[in-house]
């Protein structure tokens, strides 16, 4: 996974925090809502390439790859 997918994940994880504790702080119940899916989106998103670099590291392991493009 690049490392620009882990910060725009983090980013939007953060953001979701942030929308959660404001709409909790203002009793604004679909804010909060709002922010608690927005961190189980970054939090499925780092799953899902979690899985890709898994899967990649497995090809380059059995096509006895390093990962260099040389």
């Amino acid at each position: 996974m690049s490392g620009t997918d882990r910060l725009s994940n983090a980013f939007e994880d953060a953001k979701g925090k942030a929308k959660e504790e404001t709409g909790n702080a203002t009793g604004n119940e679909q804010q909060e809502a709002e922010g608690r899916m927005d961190q189980q989106k970054a939090d499925f998103k780092d799953k899902v390439e979690d899985v890709k670099d898994k899967v990649a590291e497995k090809y380059n392991d059995l096509t006895d790859r390093d990962g260099d493009k040389s």
